[in-house]
């Protein structure tokens, strides 16, 4: 989710959750879930979006797929999770989902430094790219 597209480059940030780990630590990352059934995997990047940040917004174009594994009560799960480029609608940030400890907006600048995955970083590129590219066609 991205806010201030269309003006300077300077002025845009992307809605980060921050989840703590079993060691205490706050990783920030992309917001992310599960498709639900009979939804999109666009519709599902707008759902989870609101549900973990309490904003809304509308998806611009595909950022690429994770795919991963994890494992949980014992037993290895792969995951694989869509990203999107979504343009801010409306709402307020709100931590008040309870897989999130903390929601902000971050400058696109510092996603490199901010997200705790190198996947996800990489993701932060390729939207940074199609922010450039738009941009470009724009103006």
């Amino acid at each position: 989710m991205v806010n201030g597209l269309g003006g300077p480059r300077e002025n845009l940030c992307a809605a980060l959750i921050g989840r703590t780990d079993r060691r205490g630590r706050l990783l920030w990352s992309l917001p992310k879930g599960h498709i639900e059934s009979g939804e999109t995997a666009e519709q599902t990047a707008m759902r989870e979006i609101e549900e973990e940040t309490g904003i809304q917004g509308s998806v611009l174009a595909s950022l690429g797929s994770i795919d991963y594994w994890f494992v949980t009560e014992g037993r290895r799960v792969h995951k694989t999770v869509h990203h999107y480029l979504l343009r801010f609608l409306g709402g307020e940030l709100s931590d008040e989902d309870v897989e999130v400890t903390e929601v902000a907006w971050v400058p696109l600048t510092e996603l490199a430094t901010k997200l705790a995955y190198a996947d996800e970083r990489k993701l932060a590129q390729v939207a940074d790219e199609l922010i450039a590219e738009m941009n470009a066609e724009a103006g």
